[in-house]
């Protein structure tokens, strides 16, 4: 996998956590940079730990499943990605505490990178090499975040539907190039 290709997945995957860092942003008038920090950490962390478990997974499973790799890759990115473009279009307001803490946020961070697991899977049968590819993830997922609560408190939900909606057209653009390439070239 191509840096680039790398580097749009991450900032796909980062849109929930960077809609949800926008929300806590909202909820804390005037963050510090503590609490930037702190959303980036959870939420960067487990976006890079996600992928890694997903890749333990496929890589157990890839020689069952190699005749169709490609086709499991273009599903679960497509999948994902139709949710995160639903997501931006149902209009439901989301609810969140101003509490930085353990409790709020190893929640969110389960939630918003359930969709990373898939990816990991997914990185297992490309055969993409997993350590620096989940450090990228996190990384990105973290800078995204922490910039995320600061922009929540100076600019409001108003750009969080279109975050979403970019992430998920984005990811199912990749589901798509995978399978062709398998499918077209092959």
């Amino acid at each position: 996998m191509r840096l680039y290709e790398l580097f749009i997945i991450a900032v796909s995957l980062s849109m929930d956590a960077f809609a949800v860092s926008i929300c806590k942003g909202l909820s804390t008038k005037r963050p510090r940079l503590g609490q930037c920090l702190a959303c980036g950490g959870w939420f960067g962390g487990f976006q890079a730990l996600m992928p890694f478990i997903g890749w333990l997974l496929g890589v157990r499973f890839q020689q069952m499943i190699v005749s169709i790799d490609h086709w499991i890759a273009f599903f679960l990115l497509g999948l994902i990605g139709f949710n995160m473009v639903r997501e931006s279009r149902s209009g439901q307001a989301e609810e969140l505490d101003c509490s930085f803490g353990p409790a709020a946020m190893l929640p969110l961070a389960v939630a918003t990178s359930i969709d990373a697991l898939a990816v990991g899977v997914t990185f297992a049968f490309l055969k993409v090499d997993i350590v620096p590819a989940v450090l990228f993830i996190g990384v990105t997922t973290f800078v995204l975040s922490a910039a995320g609560v600061k922009a929540g408190s100076v600019f409001g939900a108003r750009y969080k539907s279109r975050a979403e909606l970019a992430g998920g057209l984005i990811l199912i653009g990749m589901g798509v190039k995978i399978l062709a390439e398998h499918t077209l070239l092959a």
